[in-house]
């Protein structure tokens, strides 16, 4: 207790709470979006669920590509407070682009691209937490945790409200209230959060490649990877799942995803105090079982409440590797946060890559239900790589 006390006591001062305010309000712009995204795509631009697949899919491309390059020059020089301003400025203009515009095409190519920018400033903004917090002497685990339980409150508030608006008042009003939620943001950067700005590098290396524990790395990559393709499949079909297969309510798939979202943040916070004492790899593990589960309790129910109930399950597994995982890459790679913290960002994006285009093609072929049959087995091939990583210290 003696730690976390500690990480509330320093949070107090306004940079602190500078980092929470931006930390929640690029995650109201992520939560104003990405739930409602098929069900924009398949009512407002009359796509097909294969092609639902294929935008997640190459967003998640244009997304690995962009942040890498932005990730690689943070890292070797450059001011990650201005990366920041330059990433939600772009949001912003994607999020207007996403208002006004229904061409399938222009949306896949320029609105993801300035989208892909958007969603980048949250790694940046963690590296640049993780830089604040060890040249303050805060303590790293909890100041994390408590910083990455801000995403997760955005996103208790944020799918009600994105349903709220995109059926109350239409998408030209969710996508706008998004765009301003950056702007709102960037000011806040340029004018809260501490200039770092590094000494150009003499040599040009690639500093997204691991300097060590390349192996350990690698398998890590892999089982982030494999749990976001589950949460991200899931994320694709629920929505229309429920509405087509299960004829329910469209406002429950805000609520399922809310509550989720608010379960995950006492979730976080307990893990980031019992990193130290049980191992980030444990947690990991005890993750990917309550996702097990979740999936297979998934095959038998379709009561609204105990769906509810379920996202228990699904906040433990969602809610460890959001906050331990990324910590656990940046254990593994010491010296590299920006590229730690990017790397751990395009395990989410590879997900949507894999989800995108399985999510989309099963549920063309077979149905929207088939999909969790495949993230049951995806965690347990997950849970096999994860006994190949050596605990960190």
């Amino acid at each position: 207790m003696k730690s976390f006390t500690t990480s509330l006591r320093q949070m107090t001062d306004l940079t602190s709470l500078a980092f929470l305010l931006i930390a929640f309000l690029t995650g109201i712009a992520g939560a104003l979006q990405t739930p409602t995204l098929s069900l924009f795509l398949t009512t407002e631009v009359h796509t097909r669920p294969i092609l639902v697949g294929l935008f997640f899919t190459g967003s998640a491309v244009i997304g690995i590509i962009i942040s890498q390059i932005i990730a690689s020059y943070s890292d070797r020089s450059g001011d990650r407070k201005i990366l920041i301003v330059i990433c939600c400025l772009f949001g912003a203009l994607g999020s207007v682009l996403y208002a006004f515009n229904r061409d399938y095409f222009l949306l896949l190519t320029v609105g993801v691209l300035l989208s892909t920018f958007g969603s980048t400033a949250t790694p940046q903004l963690f590296a640049l937490a993780r830089e604040h917090a060890d040249r303050t002497n805060r303590e790293v685990v909890m100041f994390s945790s408590i910083l990455r339980a801000q995403i997760s409150l955005a996103w208790v508030i944020g799918p009600p409200l994105a349903f709220a608006l995109a059926l109350g008042f239409g998408f030209k009003t969710m996508y706008l209230s998004a765009a301003v939620a950056f702007v709102f943001c960037s000011v806040i950067v340029w004018y809260a959060l501490p200039s770092m700005p590094k000494e150009k590098r003499a040599d040009n290396a690639r500093l997204q490649a691991p300097r060590q524990n390349r192996r350990d790395t690698l398998l890590l990559f892999i089982v982030s990877a494999l749990m976001w393709t589950c949460n991200s499949m899931y994320i694709i079909n629920m929505p229309l799942y429920l509405i087509t297969e299960l004829q329910l309510s469209e406002k429950l798939v805000g609520i399922m995803m809310g509550t989720a979202a608010g379960l995950e943040i006492p979730v976080m916070i307990i893990a980031g105090y019992y990193a130290q004492r049980f191992g980030k790899h444990k947690l990991m593990k005890n993750a990917i079982i309550a996702g097990l589960l979740f999936y297979i309790a998934l095959f038998f129910f379709t009561s609204p409440w105990i769906l509810l109930l379920l996202q228990i399950l699904n906040a433990i597994f969602i809610g460890i590797l959001a906050g331990i995982g990324m910590l656990y890459f940046q254990d593994l790679m010491p010296g590299q946060a920006g590229a730690a913290t990017t790397l751990f960002t395009n395990t989410i994006r590879v997900g949507w890559i894999i989800a995108g285009s399985l999510a989309g093609t099963v549920a063309e072929i077979w149905n929207f239900h088939t999909v969790f049959y495949i993230a049951a087995v995806m965690c347990l091939v997950a849970i096999f790589c994860l006994q190949g990583i050596k605990p960190t210290k």
